[in-house]
């Protein structure tokens, strides 16, 4: 069971237990639900490789890849980065690793959903959990708006924007995932602590 995987990771700092490596976990929620702080604390505790496709493409981008100079003529426009691509780049981070994954920010949509499971597939992996921290509309604002610095993205009709494709494009990942059995729920409106505590928890049930 996935508990018994995290244990086993947990004692094994070179993964080597077969039972480990496969280990494959995505954190959903809204824009400002804190998926990037959680995923750096679950990184530094229990070893996971944190796969972030916004990381991912500056990486790519830098590095100068034929992948990265194809998501840069989107990039630049100010276009979304079609899902081929990003589909291609999270293969060949799946592809580098040999130990348990932690995907932030992907996948984004249920299309991106059925093409991550194959993915997954072909590097006889499976994933083991999609945790959801959950945080309602107007948490959010607040939040992002608060932390602004005259940054116009941070404005509340630009969050409330974000929000509105959030709940179009990717709120349906709630129930793609719940649907397969593998959503955890965890309750985002508390202090990170408190948050990461409900997180851990989630990451390591059995299910």
């Amino acid at each position: 069971m996935l508990h018994r995987r995290i244990v086993a990771l947990r004692r094994s700092p070179r993964f080597g237990d077969d039972a480990a490596v496969d280990l494959t976990i995505t954190l959903l929620g809204p824009p400002g639900s804190g998926k990037g702080t959680q995923a750096t604390r679950l990184r530094d505790d229990l070893g996971f490789a944190h796969l972030a496709t916004g990381d991912l493409l500056r990486a790519a981008r830098k590095e100068g890849s034929e992948l990265g100079r194809r998501a840069a003529e989107y990039m630049d426009r100010g276009d979304l980065v079609p899902d081929e691509l990003i589909v291609a780049l999270m293969r060949e981070a799946i592809a580098r690793e040999d130990g348990p994954v932690l995907l932030d920010g992907f996948p984004r949509t249920t299309a991106q959903a059925d093409a991550l499971a194959g993915v997954l597939d072909d590097h006889d992996r499976e994933m083991s959990a999609a945790v959801l921290i959950d945080v309602p509309d107007d948490v959010v604002v607040e939040r992002i708006s608060g932390r602004s610095q005259g940054r116009s993205d941070d404005n509340p009709e630009t969050v409330r924007e974000r929000l509105r494709v959030y709940h179009r494009e990717t709120e349906p990942l709630v129930g793609y995932y719940d649907e397969r059995g593998l959503l955890r729920r965890v309750d985002g409106r508390g202090d990170p602590d408190e948050v990461y505590a409900q997180v851990r928890r989630s990451a390591s049930a059995e299910g």
